[in-house]
């Protein structure tokens, strides 16, 4: 095992949590995007193919320890604070802050399936929600004439008619993530992208202009078809449950071949239904091309899904505009 990992794990065994800012210190030093876990995975460009892998599950049980060390003490502190809560015969306590308001219900979805890639090895990467032409549709494999590209499906920031200027937009999905992440880091790679999306659509029970996404990355030497299935099967299961009944289906999209569509059935098996509820494929030799990534050498899949879609769903809601309404009786019922 890697010296710099070992002494890693040793530290973290080591580290005595008593206080909220040792539980807020131990996730800056070790969880943090800046973390010495992420600083890890930031060298593996330099090993061989054989040393990454090797380094690569080793860094990533490091991490779940990191990770489960720091929820245990999370879990502490907020039992002595429950304990506390009863001790009201002893007025010389301080008074228990009374939890305001609760959390929304995209958050609560988003924290869930960060959990999920979590647990398969998935780290986060982010980026701007106003994209340049490049990362948002060519570096994708949208052709010059592709109807995303329209003012009609995009809002665009700035468009330039001198082809010198490039065109701004506030991006269409989160996968210029995915560009920006594949042209400063070498593979492997597996990462997800959770952020704001925005396009030009009609306001309506099912569609709305501004939603969020959470995609995912994974590139690497031989990764098939398969690998992407059991991803996708795995999440799924852990989302909704073991019992789900899902299908995948052929699809298209310019930045992966082949293409696939998953589907859960909804509802009772008389009356329920197909939903769509993400699309995931291959990345296309186009995409990595533009990154300088050999498609000879690597290969890869990606997915993506709305976060919106997936609370819908969860909660049975029928109205995707009731998350951005603020009303206190909707908010209320995720105290």
């Amino acid at each position: 095992m890697n010296d710099a990992v070992v002494q890693l794990i040793q530290q973290i065994k080591e580290t005595q949590i008593s206080t909220s800012q040792d539980l807020e210190d131990f996730r800056l030093k070790y969880l943090s995007k800046k973390g010495a876990i992420q600083q890890l995975f930031k060298t593996m460009g330099s090993l061989t193919p054989q040393e990454r892998a090797t380094f690569g599950k080793d860094v990533n049980d490091l991490k779940v320890l990191a990770q489960n060390t720091f929820e245990e003490a999370q879990s502490r502190f907020e039992n002595q604070h429950t304990v506390l809560n009863s001790a009201t015969d002893d007025l010389s306590l301080p008074p228990i802050a009374k939890n305001i308001g609760s959390v929304h219900p995209l958050t609560k979805t988003l924290q869930e399936m960060k959990s999920i890639f979590y647990r398969l090895g998935f780290n986060i990467a982010d980026g701007p929600e106003v994209e340049d032409d490049f990362h948002n549709f060519t570096a994708l494999n949208f052709p010059p004439n592709h109807p995303a590209r329209d003012t009609q499906d995009t809002f665009f920031v700035r468009k330039n008619e001198d082809p010198a200027i490039p065109d701004l937009v506030l991006r269409t999905h989160t996968s210029p993530v995915q560009i920006r992440l594949m042209e400063k880091q070498a593979p492997p790679i597996r990462s997800i992208m959770p952020g704001r999306v925005y396009r030009n659509e009609a306001v309506s029970p099912k569609s709305y202009f501004l939603f969020h996404q959470v995609e995912a990355l994974y590139v690497d030497h031989n990764v098939s078809v398969a690998d992407l299935k059991e991803s996708l099967i795995t999440f799924v299961k852990l989302m909704y449950g073991s019992d789900v009944t899902y299908r995948l289906r052929p699809s298209f999209f310019p930045f992966t071949e082949p293409s696939l569509e998953m589907d859960i059935w909804w509802g009772s098996k008389e009356s329920g239904k197909w939903l769509e509820i993400l699309g995931s494929g291959m990345v296309d030799p186009n995409v990595f091309k533009a990154v300088n990534i050999d498609p000879e050498i690597y290969s890869g899949f990606a997915w993506g899904m709305g976060v919106e879609r997936m609370a819908i769903l969860k909660y049975e809601i029928d109205d995707i505009r009731t998350f951005y309404e603020n009303d206190i009786r909707f908010l209320h019922q995720f105290v």
